[in-house]
């Protein structure tokens, strides 16, 4: 590890640890340490790439503290992982993290090694995804019964729409292939086999993203409880990557009453709505952002830091969030010809484009990302440059969006002592 001193948070999918936790982050307070940063990773990180990942994001941060600044570090693992050996997916390693799909993710595997290129073979797929995502038998089908606004509408619709919908959106953000590729992949409906990856990588984000939810409200919220209670002059300081990101928000949910540990939030590219901490959303005033509330228990600034350039939230995101929400038939909903699979058959991949060349929901503000365009629709939010917190720190209080594009090229490329600098300025521990 890159800093000390260090610990590290462990949590399962259910947001359990390992007992003593609390305590020994609260320790480090008795030990002279006054700010604690707590830094969640996002998804797809095996443990070890996790912890590599807390060293490469930490290590600068010991040259930009203030003189006297008693700062400790602590890095929390939680089991995200999606594929590894990218560009050339191992489907296998989703079994370190759902153990319990094992079996269908074999049958998957064997599917997306194949990529027959026939409808029977898409038919099985779109089975095989829902039962891996846990959708009841029927759910989605006319009258039937069940909580179906909760089930993304790409794992109830005709899955070669679905594949073909994700094809043109991989197209779209340069992401067209993925390691070698089945002769199958280039022609006919076996071209829509590289959008059943992107499905099945959909379909687990759909996952973690409950996952990282239930890892911040009903983990990593309460620890903090304990630690405010052992420590009470320990400020906290929460960051998190994409995912974590959405973890360490929700965490704010899951601080018990009365507890105000947390003296800043930074988020990196972060993998939840623009509007989260909205009151009023302005496509449904009486609706609210799911964490709209949570900001008073916030006791300095909550800053989102995002990039233009980052396709995975610019173009993947918003897709897959309009689709998560919205359970009509894609056929519908991007215009491609016909209810039938023969209808986007017929096309090449950008069949699955909108009349106007566009994929659907990508430039709906609905489905915008924070790490893409920073808080939306909170008044009072700072907006700066990531020069200008460079030269004038970050703002003490309220909600700061700071466009970060001039270093993060990526949705991976936060290990950037500018975003460090950030993090040091809102716990107003720099130099």
């Amino acid at each position: 590890m890159s800093v000390e001193p260090y610990r590290e948070l462990v949590f399962d999918k259910e947001g359990d640890g390992p007992a003593g936790q609390a305590g020994a982050l609260a320790s480090l307070a008795r030990q002279g340490v006054g700010d604690l940063i707590v830094f969640a990773h996002g998804w797809n990180s095996s443990p070890s790439g996790a912890t590599r990942l807390c060293s490469d994001f930490f290590a600068p941060f010991p040259e930009l503290l203030a003189p006297g600044a008693e700062v400790g570090y602590a890095g929390l693992i939680w089991p995200s992982m999606m594929f590894s050996g990218e560009p050339a997916p191992d489907y296998r390693a989703l079994v370190t993290v759902l153990p319990e799909k094992e079996q269908v993710l074999d049958r998957i595997t064997d599917l997306l090694v194949a990529a027959a290129p026939d409808e029977a073979a898409f038919a099985r797929f779109g089975a095989l995804l829902r039962e891996f995502a846990d959708v009841p038998p029927g759910e989605g089908a006319e009258g039937a019964a069940g909580p179906a606004a909760r089930v993304p509408g790409f794992l109830l619709a005709d899955p070669v729409e679905t594949c073909a919908l994700f094809t043109a959106a991989l197209d779209a953000c340069g992401r067209g292939g993925a390691g070698p590729e089945p002769e199958g992949f280039r022609v006919g409906l076996g071209a829509y086999w590289r959008g059943a990856r992107e499905a099945l990588r959909q379909t687990t984000y759909y996952l973690m993203r409950q996952r990282a939810g239930r890892v911040g409200e009903f983990g990593l919220g309460p620890l903090l409880g304990e630690v405010a209670r052992a420590a009470p002059g320990l400020r906290v300081h929460l960051v998190g990557h994409s995912m974590g990101a959405r973890l360490v928000a929700y965490a704010l949910k899951g601080l018990p009453p009365g507890a105000r540990p947390v003296a800043s939030v930074t988020l990196l590219q972060g993998a939840f709505s623009h509007y989260a901490f909205a009151e009023r959303l302005p496509h449904d005033p009486r609706r609210s952002g799911a964490l709209w509330d949570v900001r008073s228990r916030v006791r300095g600034p909550v800053v989102a830091c995002y990039s233009r350039h980052d396709t995975a939230l610019g173009v993947m995101y918003p897709l897959a969030s309009r689709l998560a929400d919205e359970s009509a038939s894609l056929a519908a909903a991007v215009g491609v010809p016909g209810p039938s699979p023969a209808g986007v058959a017929a096309g090449a991949p950008g069949a699955a484009l909108s009349g106007t060349g566009r994929l659907p929901g990508v430039d709906d503000p609905r489905w915008g990302a924070i790490g893409h365009d920073g808080v939306r629709a909170v008044p009072g939010t700072a907006e700066r440059t990531l020069a200008r917190v460079l030269r004038e720190g970050v703002p003490g209080s309220g909600c700061v969006s700071v466009d970060a594009a001039e270093v993060v090229r990526s949705h991976a490329d936060i290990r950037h002592a500018e975003l460090a600098r950030v993090v040091v300025s809102a716990a107003g521990a720099g130099r």
